[in-house]
């Protein structure tokens, strides 16, 4: 398996969605509600499609339904992180742990040891990545961050092997936001009640946006991951934090600077690393 530049091209695509639906929940005034918010109608957007599709292969069902349940604790810790910290900096520390854990999982779990050139690419922007990381935040914000790297990891392991057992990754990926909107949902209500559904009907529209661009990006993702090895694939997808960073400073007015412009830099050459 190589990543061909079709398939990079896509997981790039991928990235400017999922950096989209982020700066929606740090825009929004009440953060755990948006995230629910944009869980449900992801959901609902995946249930319209769905049987569209043919349904995935059964082995891929415990993957499916364990991605769902580890998805909760990320958007718990999603909300927690930008209701503590900017999006400049919970962002890039959320995202560039994962790949680096997922590389070093990877060679055990799907037997793909990268080549050299690859594992330096993997690191320079897993470097470029975290090297976004700063804003105002505290200690609670970094706890939340850095918890979500390692969840983020897990689900992208379990997802692999999920959209790979599956023969079918866009419906795999259906099947997992309909799932993940229910969980979601469920737990939304436990904690917030009727303000979810009070909430759902004043910011529909936004609401679906997000859900679109999360089922997307996440969509583009899985698929990817059956063409072409996890880890370039998790890797590539975290450059989201370079769009989130111009989205930071464009809309939210945080300051791109000279470490910023470095981050990227090293972001740029780990691309080329990884022969893009």
């Amino acid at each position: 398996m190589e990543l061909s530049v079709p398939v990079a091209l896509a997981v790039l695509g991928s990235a400017l969605l999922h950096a989209a639906w982020n700066a929606l929940v740090k825009a929004s005034a009440d953060k755990q509600l948006d995230t629910i918010s944009i869980a449900v109608a992801a959901g609902v957007l995946a249930a319209a499609l769905a049987p569209w599709l043919a349904m995935p292969a059964r082995e891929s069902w415990p993957w499916l339904a364990g991605s769902a349940a580890v998805h909760i604790l990320y958007f718990a810790f999603l909300a927690g992180a930008y209701r503590w910290g900017e999006l400049s900096y919970t962002y890039p520390v959320m995202r560039g742990g994962g790949p680096m854990v997922v590389a070093l999982a990877a060679a055990f779990v799907f037997g793909e040891i990268l080549p050299p050139q690859n594992a330096l690419g993997v690191l320079l922007v897993c470097a470029g990545i975290l090297g976004f990381a700063s804003g105002a935040h505290d200690r609670r914000a970094t706890l939340f961050a850095v918890a979500n790297a390692f969840v983020i990891a897990a689900y992208t392991l379990i997802d692999a092997k999920g959209a790979r057992a599956s023969s079918a990754p866009a419906s795999y990926a259906l099947w997992f936001f309909v799932a993940n909107g229910v969980l979601i949902g469920a737990a939304g209500w436990a904690a917030r009640g009727r303000e979810v559904p009070a909430y759902l009907r004043r910011h529909w529209a936004r609401a679906a946006l997000g859900g679109a661009c999360s089922l997307g990006a996440y969509g583009i993702a899985l698929w990817a991951m059956t063409r072409a090895p996890v880890a370039l694939v998790a890797t590539l997808r975290e450059t989201s934090v370079v769009f989130v960073a111009l989205i930071g400073a464009l809309v939210f007015k945080e300051s791109f600077t000279r470490r910023r412009i470095a981050a990227t830099g090293a972001v740029l050459a780990g691309l080329i690393a990884l022969r893009l």
